[in-house]
C-alpha cells in the first residue's frame, strides 16, 4: 500500500469544509491509503466548530493562529506521514473523484511528481478571470524554461509529490509563491514526473477566492531563485 497524506489548509471555510471532507474520506484507490490532516488556520467563523463536530472526517486536525496558507500547509507537512503528500483546498474548486487519475502513473510509474491540469482535456472547468489564465500560463512558461520540464498548468492546487523530496523545514516562503518553492524542489530532487487532467469549479471573488493579481511577482521571484541562487 502507497500512503498519501492529504494536505487541507482552511481559513473562513464554513460553507464547504465538512462537504470537501466527506467527498475526500469517500475516495477509494485500489492499493492507496490516504491520510487526511486538515490545519484551520485561525478561521473566525464556525471552521472549527464543524470540524470539531465531525472528527470521523479526518485523522488529524491542526488549530492554529492565522499564519496565511504556506503557514497552514508547513504545519500540515510536519504532521504528514504518508508516502506522497497531496494538497486539497477547501473550497470545492477542485474534486476529490479525481484522486484515481492522481494515483495511476504512481502505481503504474512508480514516479515522483503528479500535477493536475486544468488545461489537458479536463471533463469540465468553470470559465473563469482571463487575467488570472494568462497569468498561470506565464508562470508555468517561466517555470518550464528553467527547470527543462514542459508542465501547464504548475499552480493547480493538486500537486502529488514524493514526501522525501522536500524538507518542510527547510522552505522559506509562507506565501503564495510556495508552491513555486516547493515545485522547484520536487523537480530538482526527483526523476519522473507526469501530468493527468482534471476538472476546476473556479470561485469569483464573490464566492470567496483569495488569491490576487499582485501575487504573481512573488511566484516569478521564487521560480528565478529556486533555479538559478539555491
Amino acid at each position: 500500500m502507497v500512503k498519501v497524506s492529504v494536505i487541507v489548509p482552511a481559513y473562513n471555510e464554513e460553507k464547504t469544509i465538512a462537504q470537501v471532507l466527506e467527498q475526500v474520506r469517500a475516495q477509494v484507490v485500489d492499493g492507496i491509503t490516504f491520510e487526511i490532516i486538515v490545519i484551520n488556520d485561525g478561521s473566525k467563523d464556525r471552521t472549527r466548530e464543524i470540524l470539531d463536530s465531525r472528527p470521523e472526517l479526518y485523522d488529524q486536525v491542526i488549530h492554529q493562529p492565522n499564519g496565511g496558507k504556506g503557514a497552514a500547509v508547513k504545519a500540515g507537512l510536519a504532521q504528514a506521514t504518508g508516502d506522497f503528500v497531496l494538497f486539497q483546498d477547501a473550497d470545492l474548486e477542485y474534486d476529490p473523484a479525481d484522486y484515481a487519475k492522481m494515483m495511476k502513473p504512481i502505481l503504474k510509474f512508480d514516479c515522483d511528481i503528479v500535477m493536475g491540469s486544468r488545461f489537458v482535456a479536463p471533463e469540465y472547468t468553470r470559465v473563469y478571470y482571463f487575467w488570472h489564465k494568462i497569468g498561470n500560463w506565464g508562470i508555468s512558461f517561466l517555470f518550464n524554461i528553467l527547470n527543462n520540464t514542459t508542465f501547464s498548468d504548475i499552480y493547480s492546487c493538486y500537486l502529488c509529490y514524493r514526501r522525501s523530496l522536500v524538507d518542510p523545514t527547510a522552505l522559506q516562503t509562507a506565501g503564495w509563491e510556495q508552491q513555486a518553492e516547493i515545485l522547484s524542489r520536487d523537480v530538482a530532487a526527483g526523476r519522473v514526473f507526469y501530468e493527468v487532467p482534471i476538472s476546476y469549479h473556479g470561485r469569483t471573488y464573490d464566492e470567496g477566492k483569495k488569491i490576487k493579481a499582485h501575487h504573481i511577482f512573488a511566484v516569478f521571484a521564487t521560480i528565478i531563485r529556486e533555479r538559478l541562487f539555491r
